[in-house]
């Protein structure tokens, strides 16, 4: 990974969704803008707030998909993360500002 990208794995698929209640909804429905949650799977050496296996959610309008040994991947630049779920940060702090 080069300068300040994330490759990231979505997760789940983007099917057909279940909503609270357990009704299905169709991935052919309209729904409002929407993030979206995938995993880091690899990050560049200028990248400060993120590291392999962070939860990081983004918009999935805003993205670039890639395929690597037959699987879906997307690349994001460090700046288009707007929330960063991880272990590591405490439960107190307000996050890092990228």
């Amino acid at each position: 990974m080069l300068h300040d990208r994330v490759l990231v794995r979505l997760e789940g698929d983007e099917g057909e969704r279940r909503s609270a209640a357990g009704i299905v909804i169709p991935a052919t429905a309209a729904v409002g803008r929407r993030l979206a949650w995938a995993t880091a799977v690899g990050v560049g050496p200028h990248v400060r707030s993120i590291v392999t296996g962070d939860r990081v959610l983004f918009d999935p309008d805003d993205r670039s998909e890639v395929e690597l040994h037959g699987r879906q991947y997307v690349l994001l630049r460090e700046r288009d993360v707007h929330a960063v779920a991880a272990p590591r940060v405490e439960p107190d702090a307000t996050g890092l500002y990228l």
